[in-house]
């Protein structure tokens, strides 16, 4: 894990989704898991929860969050804005790793997991990741999973930021070959090693795990490649409209084939 740990030591997480790409990652990530949530109170940990940005959402919405991240500066980060908080705190801070989750067994209603499998390019940590969580889990437990899709270096990288760099390219020819991402450079906007999913290899995964699938969906579909993104979004009606737009198709293979983000949802049935 030493290097997601030197990736986030040059990245400023805290930052990763304030501009308009990212609050449409947010507001859609928040938008699905909202559908899945039960009654508050309920126990939500947020595994690979980075600086808390939807720990404090759910902490605010009355349910009792556990901030689990294997980087300790977010952890502590996460506990600085919290600290400055009056009220709605995050219940517990924990440093841990997602495939040895110090929590016990049927203990939480809901498991996040919105940074954990793309972070782990080998399939086994994936799986003992997921198979940690569905021991965590209470029956009929939610699972919430996030992944990057496999084309997510050619739009984001290629079509959008117009990268010119052979290094770059090859980067994006492993990509979409295998999904394993890696990044020989010292350039941080490369991203650190990384597995991107296509979302048939996602719903296995989740089900080799153990969980019921529900639902796999893309975050932010196509509206991602939008140049006025910012203005849309901005605007109630021309933001309301897209968003509507979107959930029309998240399920749609074609738009899970251009979004930057997937979310996966897995039940424990037993």
């Amino acid at each position: 894990m030493d290097t997601i740990n030197k990736h986030y030591r040059e990245f400023d997480e805290s930052q990763r989704l304030n501009d308009a790409r990212g609050q449409l990652e947010r507001i859609r990530s928040e938008e699905i898991i909202t559908r899945y949530l039960p009654d508050s109170p309920a126990v939500i940990a947020d595994v690979g929860g980075g600086t808390g940005v939807y720990a404090r959402w759910l902490a605010e919405k009355g349910y009792e969050v556990y901030l689990i991240d294997l980087v300790a500066h977010h952890v502590a980060q996460a506990r600085d804005t919290d600290e400055r908080k009056e009220q709605n705190h995050i219940a517990r801070y924990i440093i841990a790793d997602a495939r040895e989750l110090p929590l016990d067994d049927a203990s939480v209603d809901v498991v996040l997991m919105l940074g954990p499998l793309y972070h782990l390019p080998n399939y086994d940590d994936r799986l003992t990741a997921l198979r940690h969580a569905l021991r965590v889990l209470k029956p009929d437990g939610i699972v919430i999973a996030a992944a990057i899709s496999r084309l997510a270096s050619l739009i984001d990288g290629k079509i959008i930021s117009e990268i010119d760099d052979p290094v770059f390219d090859e980067i994006v020819d492993q990509d979409l070959d295998t999904g394993h991402h890696t990044n020989p450079t010292d350039n941080p906007n490369y991203f650190t090693e990384a597995h991107f999913h296509d979302p048939a290899t996602l719903q296995n995964e989740l089900e080799a795990a153990g969980f019921r699938h529900d639902l796999t969906a893309a975050v932010e579909g196509p509206a991602f490649l939008l140049q006025d993104l910012d203005e849309r979004l901005n605007d109630p009606s021309r933001r309301a409209m897209l968003l509507e737009c979107i959930r029309r198709i998240e399920s749609d293979p074609s738009a899970m084939a251009v979004t930057a983000h997937l979310l996966t949802v897995g039940t424990k049935t037993s």
